[in-house]
């Protein structure tokens, strides 16, 4: 069960690896879009959180409780983030302030995943 619980991690991760590029990639650009990238690591990031707190619930240790207001508000970040990039993936470019919101969303839900004790 743990090399599953890590080879979810790491699907995960490499799903905020795919989502941060494809938004930092539009750094250079002057009219920002959503490309296939950011679709991808969003979908990749809340369908492979949702089964690591899945798994976390199961193999939870009483002594230990799964925090589920940490989870929740990771879940409600990357349901943002996965609808607004999913809706805006039609437009050919997006507002810069737009792309900044998204690309400040994943980064809020990295921070709370890692800071969040």
């Amino acid at each position: 069960m743990h090399l599953v619980y890590q080879l979810l991690t790491l699907v995960h991760l490499v799903g905020f690896a795919t989502l941060l590029g494809g938004c930092v990639i539009q750094l250079r650009v002057l009219d920002p879009e959503v490309n296939l990238p950011m679709l991808v690591g969003a979908w990749t990031q809340v369908a492979s959180g949702l089964v690591l707190a899945g798994l976390l619930e199961l193999s939870s240790d009483p002594a230990h409780p799964v925090n589920h207001a940490k989870l929740g508000v990771k879940l409600g970040i990357a349901l943002i983030v996965v609808l607004l990039v999913a809706k805006n993936r039609k437009f050919q470019s997006i507002p810069r302030g737009l792309w900044t919101l998204i690309t400040g969303l994943v980064l809020l839900n990295a921070g709370v995943a890692v800071l969040w004790g």
